[in-house]
C-alpha cells in the first residue's frame, strides 16, 4: 500500500525500538509497546503543552469571540475574517488542540504494520518469548480473541476519561458530545485490530488522564480580559484624541454675539 510504503521509515525505529526495549532491557514484548507508548508521549510534551495553552486561551477569549460572531451573524465570511484577526491579536492558535491527534496518526498507523508483520520483523530475535499480556490477550491477534473484549472495555473507560478532560475545555457543546460519542462509535472497528496497538491506545489515554490531572494543579490559566460595565470609560479613538483640548467642553458651546445684561434700577444704592 501506498500510505505503509510512505510510513515504511517510522515503522522501521518502531521495529528497532520495539527489539531494543525486549532484548536490551528486557521487557516482555507487550510491556514493551507500554514503553514505546510512553516515550513516545514524553517526546510530545511540549506539543501538549502548547495545545493546553492554545485551550485555555480560547475559554478566556471565549465571550469576546461569541460577541464578534454575534456582531456578523448574518456574514458568515466576514465573521471568519474577523475571527482571524481576533487570533492573531491575542496570539491565539485554534488548531494547536488537534497538534498531539496529527502526530500520533502516523505512530499509530506505523505501529499497526509493525504488528501486522510481528513474526516476521520482530519475533524472529527471540522466538521462543511470549507474547501475551497479562496471560489473558495475544498482541498478535484480533481484539476480538478470547480476553480481547476486556481490552475494549477498559480502551472505553479509559477514552471516555481522556476525552472529558479535553472537552472540558471546549466552548461547543456539540464538540463535547462528539468527543465522548466517538469511543462508542469505534468499538465495531477496534474488534479487527491486533490487540498490540489496543495495548498503545490504552496506555496513551492513561497518560491523557494523567497529564489532564496534572495540568490542571501545576499551570496557571490565562487572566482572563477585564471586563466592561457601565463605570468602564470608552475606549479613546483617533478622531476623539485629535481634536484640540480647548474645543472639548463640558456644556454646549454658544455662538453669535455677545448677551447683553440689564442693570438694576437704583443704581445700586442700599436700602435702609
Amino acid at each position: 500500500m501506498i500510505l505503509g510504503g510512505i510510513l515504511t521509515p517510522l515503522e522501521n525505529v518502531m521495529t528497532h525500538v520495539l527489539v531494543w526495549l525486549h532484548l536490551t532491557i528486557g521487557l516482555p514484548w507487550a510491556w514493551s509497546i507500554v514503553a514505546l507508548t510512553v516515550i513516545v508521549r514524553i517526546l510530545l510534551v511540549p506539543v501538549a503543552v502548547r495545545q493546553i495553552h492554545s485551550m485555555q486561551s480560547l475559554q478566556a477569549h471565549a465571550p469576546e469571540m461569541k460577541a464578534i460572531q454575534q456582531r456578523w451573524k448574518h456574514d458568515r465570511q466576514r465573521q471568519q475574517e474577523e475571527l482571524m484577526k481576533f487570533y492573531r491579536e491575542n496570539k491565539i492558535n485554534p488548531y494547536a488542540s488537534c497538534l498531539p491527534m496529527v502526530f500520533q496518526i502516523p505512530i499509530f498507523i506505523a505501529l499497526y504494520y509493525t504488528l501486522r508483520h510481528f513474526r516476521t520483523n520482530i519475533q524472529v530475535h527471540d522466538p521462543g518469548a511470549s507474547i501475551n499480556w497479562l496471560h489473558l490477550v495475544d498482541i498478535n491477534q484480533h481484539v476480538a480473541v478470547g480476553w480481547g473484549p476486556l481490552l475494549l472495555v477498559i480502551y472505553v473507560v479509559s477514552q471516555l476519561t481522556s476525552s472529558y478532560f479535553m472537552s472540558s475545555q471546549m466552548q461547543s457543546n456539540a464538540q463535547r458530545v462528539m468527543i465522548m460519542v466517538l469511543p462508542v462509535v469505534f468499538v465495531p472497528i477496534w474488534l479487527h485490530f491486533p490487540a498490540g496497538l489496543m495495548i498503545y491506545w490504552v496506555t496513551t489515554n492513561l497518560w491523557t488522564t494523567g497529564q489532564g490531572l496534572v495540568t490542571r494543579r501545576l499551570l496557571p490559566r490565562p487572566a482572563p480580559p477585564p471586563k466592561r460595565t457601565s463605570r468602564t470609560p470608552p475606549r479613546e479613538t483617533p478622531a476623539a484624541t485629535s481634536q484640540p483640548a480647548a474645543q472639548t467642553t463640558s456644556g454646549p458651546v454658544r455662538t453669535g454675539p455677545p448677551r447683553r445684561v440689564k442693570k438694576k434700577r437704583g443704581g445700586g444704592r442700599p436700602r435702609r
